[in-house]
């Protein structure tokens, strides 16, 4: 039986990459499954169009019929849920699309799941895997001290780490009640290439290329762990190949940054590689404007579950994978211009105004 992953959400920023690195190192066909709202972009998956082994199919995963048949179909031996609504900005103004993707269409995606794994072969029910990509927001906002580990309980504060929290606890019960092999993981902030530019680092970028004003939330102080994504993507296949069925694994980049460090950093790197006409240091386009409604302080995440039983660790460290991400952006501003031709245009959004 050849090895096929069905990964859905699969055209977005962390799902990209994971269907380009994945077809990289070969043996897996994959089945992306993407609904193409204002995050998808085909463009990102343009090098692997005529693959074989890369079929991509538009469709949403609350589309009952539309999971079955590529069930039945392409008989996946695992499913990769990246599909969601993710930006908390985007669930402050508009809180259903969030539950109905993330909360209903992941209900449907297991449902169909759970049909369909029940009528495999015992060797196949045995290694299939249902792998669920979650975020360290379902788990709250840390203090100075501590990192989340995969017993914190989870305590979210946003309409998109609620919705996500929902999903988790959806995966959870299919597995404890029907026996569903289910694994989830829970990672800490990305960035990297292909990242949709209303996320701080693109945004950043973007705005700093051009001299434009950068909006730094409150006084710039919320803590994030980043994480560059393709680390992110190689802990996915980690936890596939090895991870015990049942489990929750935290991915961390172990590198916490102030938000104001990130951009202080992205503006002296675009200052070395791209300096403006007149000579101004980017870091005078840094602007505090008003806080995020209910933004969380700190989030930090503890890895060493992972690093232990899979020998996982993060091969980029905050500044090598931020220059790596700088030095993309900069020789793909196509890509962006295809963004920016599109919905979005760098606003700010969730002022609840």
């Amino acid at each position: 039986m050849q090895t096929t992953w069905l990964v859905t959400g699969g055209a977005g920023f962390i799902g990209a990459n994971f269907v380009l690195g994945t077809l990289a190192q070969g043996g897996v066909r994959i089945v992306n499954l993407d609904a193409l709202t204002y995050a998808g972009n085909l463009a990102s998956l343009s090098s692997v169009a005529k693959d074989p082994n890369h079929c991509f199919v538009q469709g949403d995963i609350a589309d009952r019929e539309r999971v079955a048949s590529l069930l039945r179909e392409y008989q996946p031996t695992a499913i990769v849920n990246f599909a969601a609504e993710s930006h908390v900005d985007r669930s402050i103004e508009g809180p259903a699309a969030f539950v109905q993707t993330n909360v209903v269409g992941t209900l449907n995606l297991l449902e169909c799941t759970l049909a369909y794994w029940r009528g495999l072969s015992v060797q196949a029910n045995r290694e299939f895997r249902f792998l669920q990509v979650s975020t360290d927001e379902v788990y709250g906002s840390l203090g100075a001290e501590g990192k989340f580990t995969e017993s914190t309980p989870y305590a979210p504060n946003s309409p998109y780490s609620a919705s996500k929290a929902a999903s988790d606890h959806l995966v959870r019960a299919y597995h404890h009640t029907f026996g569903l092999p289910t694994l989830t993981t829970n990672c800490s902030n990305n960035y990297g290439p292909h990242q949709f530019p209303e996320k701080l680092v693109p945004l950043m970028i973007q705005k700093a290329l051009t001299g434009s004003t950068l909006p730094v939330y409150g006084d710039g102080r919320n803590v994030r762990d980043w994480l560059y994504v393709q680390d992110h993507c190689e802990a996915i296949r980690a936890v596939l190949a090895g991870g015990r069925v049942g489990e929750v694994y935290n991915v961390g980049g172990e590198a916490e940054r102030e938000n104001l460090t990130v951009v202080e950093r992205i503006c002296d790197l675009l200052d070395e590689r791209r300096p403006l006409a007149d000579d101004r240091k980017r870091r005078s386009l840094i602007s505090f404007v008003a806080d995020r409604p209910g933004h969380d302080r700190r989030y930090a995440i503890d890895a060493s579950k992972l690093r232990s039983e899979l020998g996982w660790v993060p091969k980029e460290t905050f500044e090598s994978g931020i220059a790596r991400t700088i030095d993309w952006y900069l020789a793909h501003q196509d890509w962006c211009a295809q963004i920016r031709d599109g919905s979005y245009r760098g606003e700010r959004l969730g002022l609840m105004s």
